[in-house]
């Protein structure tokens, strides 16, 4: 079994909670027994994750060598220009831990029409903010967040919106439903 799931901000990738943790954890949405999550979101991301039951999803889904394409939309601080895309695109950005693999970085022209987070992000009038599309074939602790702070643009909100070619589409926040045979095979594609 494969399921998507949106997950809302404020959420966890893991059914047990954290000892003094206020967030909430997949097992408040009413998700089969016996299924975990192929890979995480930060409590703070929204967007796509899948779920399965099946062994071996994980790594054939997550390991940079298999170059699965994972799209994140970044709501960001600031107007990044053509230079600090290619930046981001050339790969090679050093946080500290490791170096960031090549991607494909864009602006979002017009902004995308999402519905508000709850909370909402902070704004602040005297500062642009700008949506960018990110694919990459990795995903590390925070990594996206990471990229675009060192680019001089703090991500305000994050959202994964695709895995291989399928995309969250019209799955609304908190909700989750079983992939189809084509579905899946969209998501490893």
């Amino acid at each position: 079994m494969l399921l998507a799931f949106h997950k809302p901000y404020g959420v966890l990738s893991q059914f047990t909670p954290e000892p003094g943790s206020q967030w909430r954890t997949l097992a408040d949405f009413g998700l089969p027994k016996n299924v975990y999550a192929l890979g995480r979101l930060d409590a703070d991301s929204e967007g796509l994750l899948l779920l399965s039951d099946e062994p071996g999803l994980n790594s054939t889904l997550l390991e940079p060598r298999n170059a699965h394409r994972r799209e994140y939309w970044a709501q960001v601080e600031g107007l990044p220009d053509s230079a600090a895309l290619v930046k981001l695109e050339r790969g090679g950005i050093d946080l500290g831990d490791y170096r960031t693999l090549p991607c494909k970085a864009r602006r979002i022209e017009p902004a995308p029409m999402l519905p508000p987070r709850d909370p909402p992000i902070r704004v602040r009038k005297s500062v642009p903010d700008c949506w960018l599309a990110l694919e990459l074939i990795e995903g590390k602790n925070r990594q996206v967040r990471r990229m675009t702070a060192a680019v001089g643009h703090p991500t305000l909100r994050l959202i994964r919106t695709r895995i291989g070619d399928f995309s969250l589409g019209s799955l609304t926040s908190g909700t989750w439903r079983e992939m189809t045979p084509p579905e899946r095979a969209a998501a490893f594609a």
